[in-house]
């Protein structure tokens, strides 16, 4: 291929495709060919201006799956052809988070994988499980690995513990693969009882339709005997913050993860925090670390990730829009 393939995102919207050289990789970076890349709610509020400062115009996008195209001068360890996924923080290598290793995202502060070629540092780079196609690996360095960090990290959940997933988009249904991995038992929020059938094939072991169910803390509180959840993991934002504190138990754990309903917090129970000794962690992604460890253990238990629907490179803001309606089950993958 003689050029690079992109799209571009200004003034709210992706720009038509457009070809430019492809590009070198310096010393100790790493030319990546990209084959796909999954759309996520971070992507679609930066698409749409919702991330002020950021540079225009830019490629968007942070997860991928990528071969190595070309290895730069004093690169060990990689070789063409390697599968890889490139890290949503670039800086951010292992050990806890920081605001160095928080200052920059691919996709917003850097150009992103909505593109056919990408030179990023070598050592924000994992290796793909060898089990998964391009599709499947695309949907795993953001949602992958949140849901990763929000249960086996910060969690840390063990055999027998309860957890407690909103939803069935990405983190959701990756959340519920780690923990039944581990031994949880897990019950599943969602408005569509099909949805929750199909959750129910994949290991949820308690369904519960918040339509019909607004609290749905007290249908977890019944379930566990009045305990409540070890962890909750809180993609819904402000409008769901409050159920999920009422979920959780004595010294349980809330992943605060999304904004779907907005930031705002009517009502929080801030005594039912302070009583129950909660943790509520704000979790964004994770290191390259962890996201190696995920990918390791993905390839362990022979995990395939949920794929929804897939869109082309030309056909990507149609992906975005798709992301918008929060129909889908599973993730978004646009092919590069």
């Amino acid at each position: 291929m003689s050029g690079r393939a992109r799209q571009v995102v200004a003034d709210g919207r992706l720009s038509p495709v457009l070809v430019q050289p492809t590009p070198e990789p310096r010393p100790g970076e790493l030319l990546l060919r990209i084959h796909a890349t999954s759309v996520n709610y971070h992507d679609l509020i930066g698409v749409r201006g919702g991330l002020p400062g950021l540079p225009v115009p830019r490629v968007p996008f942070s997860d991928a799956s990528a071969t190595v195209e070309a290895v730069g001068d004093g690169v060990d360890g990689f070789r063409p052809g390697d599968a890889v996924i490139p890290s949503f923080f670039p800086d951010w290598r292992s050990g806890p988070p920081t605001r160095q290793a928080l200052g920059r995202i691919l996709g917003d502060h850097l150009d992103g994988a909505l593109q056919s070629h990408l030179c990023v540092s070598a050592q924000a780079v994992a290796r793909a499980p060898r089990h998964l196609n391009h599709r499947e690996i695309a949907t795993l360095g953001c949602a992958g690995l949140t849901a990763w960090r929000s249960v086996v990290v910060e969690a840390d959940v063990r055999p027998g513990q309860t957890v407690v997933l909103q939803g069935t988009g990405g983190v959701s249904l990756f959340a519920l693969a780690f923990a039944k991995m581990l031994g949880a038992r897990t019950i599943v929020t969602s408005s569509s009882d099909e949805k929750l059938e199909r959750a129910a094939a994949l290991g949820a072991d308690i369904l519960v339709n918040y339509r019909q169910t607004p609290q749905w803390s007290q249908a977890v509180l019944d379930v566990t005997e009045g305990e409540g959840a070890d962890l909750v993991v809180e993609v819904g934002g402000g409008a769901t913050l409050a159920e999920a504190v009422r979920a959780v138990k004595t010294a349980g754990h809330v992943s605060v993860i999304g904004v779907l309903t907005g930031l705002s917090a009517p009502a929080f129970p801030l005594n039912r925090v302070m009583a129950r000794n909660a943790t509520l962690r704000g979790v964004t992604v994770g290191s390259t670390a962890e996201l190696q460890a995920m990918c390791a253990a993905i390839e362990h238990a022979a995990y395939r990730p949920v794929v929804d629907s897939v869109f082309t490179l030309e056909t990507a803001h149609e992906a975005i829009e798709a992301l918008a309606l929060q129909k889908h089950f599973g993730k978004i993958v646009v092919d590069i």
